[in-house]
Parts: structure tokens; sequence; C-alpha cells
């Protein structure tokens, strides 16, 4: 084999410098690719399903009903949500998310005294189809640790608007303390009565008297 002269080393190696530059310079950045749609409709049929098998059977149910009623797989409810106390939270933070949703849209839709009280009776509905979530929150699993403050940040703010526009419009106290009155609200909403319709209707009438309260010693 016929050695290569001084001057073919050189081209030689310029050509492989350029091949070696021009490769690099063709290779895309890499990105962050965004959740695909189907990933995300998945994603919130499992928390959909997972929400109705756990107020009908608890949360401990089995994961092949929750990924049954989901239409999709063990294995894609497992992908997302590797433990179950993450599809715990993944519920919770959705229902606290939907439920604080309607405040502004309440706002909208109503005058200011009507608006408060009914986001206030949604807010009852969502505490009385939870207490099986809230047994979980309350099991000392660290998972569930940030939880309440989710929950203040999402809720307080809904109510403190709407407790602000009623009292600007004469239909609620200036005085109450949004905090106090949702604290007040779990209370009654997790002890107010037994299971089923009858003790629904208790909670309800409690609520409306609660309600009734909000507008004591407003001008007339």
């Amino acid at each position: 084999m016929a050695k290569e002269t001084p001057t073919e080393k050189k081209v030689a190696t310029a050509t492989s410098t350029t091949r070696s530059t021009n490769t690099t310079a063709t290779k895309a950045p890499r990105t962050t690719r965004a959740p695909r749609a189907d990933a995300l409709r998945n994603e919130d049929a499992l928390l959909e399903a997972a929400k109705v098998v756990f107020a009908n059977i608890g949360v401990d149910a089995p994961v092949r009903e929750i990924a049954a009623q989901a239409g999709v797989g063990v294995g894609t409810l497992y992908r997302r949500f590797p433990t179950r106390s993450d599809l715990v939270v993944g519920v919770f933070k959705r229902e606290v998310d939907a439920c604080a949703a309607e405040a502004p849209k309440l706002a909208t839709a109503h005058p200011p005294g009507e608006a408060l009280s009914r986001w206030l009776k949604r807010y009852c509905q969502f505490i009385v189809t939870k207490k099986g979530l809230a047994s979980a929150l309350h099991s000392g699993d660290p998972a569930f640790d940030a939880l309440p403050a989710y929950f203040r940040s999402n809720f307080e703010p809904a109510l403190t608007d709407l407790l602000a526009a009623a009292a600007k419009a004469g239909e609620a106290r200036h005085d109450v303390d949004a905090y106090d009155l949702l604290r007040a609200i779990g209370n009654l909403a997790s002890t107010g009565g037994k299971d089923g319709p009858d003790g629904m209707e208790h909670t309800y009438r409690m609520l409306d008297l609660m309600i009734d309260g909000l507008r004591f010693g407003t001008p007339r």
C-alpha cells in the first residue's frame, strides 16, 4: 500500500474536520416535549375514574378497577401514577381546582350574594363527597403533607373575592374571614350528619343557617 504524502495527509485531516463540524452543526438542540394529547386524555380519564371508584369503594379500591373504568391498561396507570398516594393526590388536586374555578364563573353569572351562597354550597358538596379522601389525607403518609397548603392557597382567594363583592353589595358582613368560614363549613360537612339523603339534607339546612348568618348586621 502506498504511503500518504504530507499534502494528502493535510487534505484528509481537513476533510475529516469539516465533516465533524458539519455533523455537529446539523444536530438539533434537545427540547422537552410537551405531553401528547392522548397522554393528557388518559390522565384525565384515570383521575375521573379514580374519583368515582374512590367514592363508591374507597381509596383502597383495586387499581385494575380504576384502569378498567378509565379504559386504559394497568401499565398506563402506573406510568402516570406510580403509587396509590400519587393517584389520591392527583384526584384531590383536580377536584380542588374544579371547585375553586367555579367561584369566578358564579361571580360573573349571578349577583354577589347569590354567587357567594352558590359557591359555599358547591364547596360543602366538595367536602361531603371527599370524606373517603380525607381519611387518606390524615393517614400520616408524607406524600400528602403539601395538600393542606394547596387546599388553602386555592380556596381562600376564591372565597375572599366572593365575600368582598357580597360585602360591597351589602349582602354579607365585612368582618368575615375567608379561612374561618372554610374551616367552619368543613367541620359542618364532615360531621354534620349521617351518610345518605337524610344526612345531606341536614347538612345543607345547617349551611343555609350559616349563610343567613353572614348577612347579620348588614345595612338594610
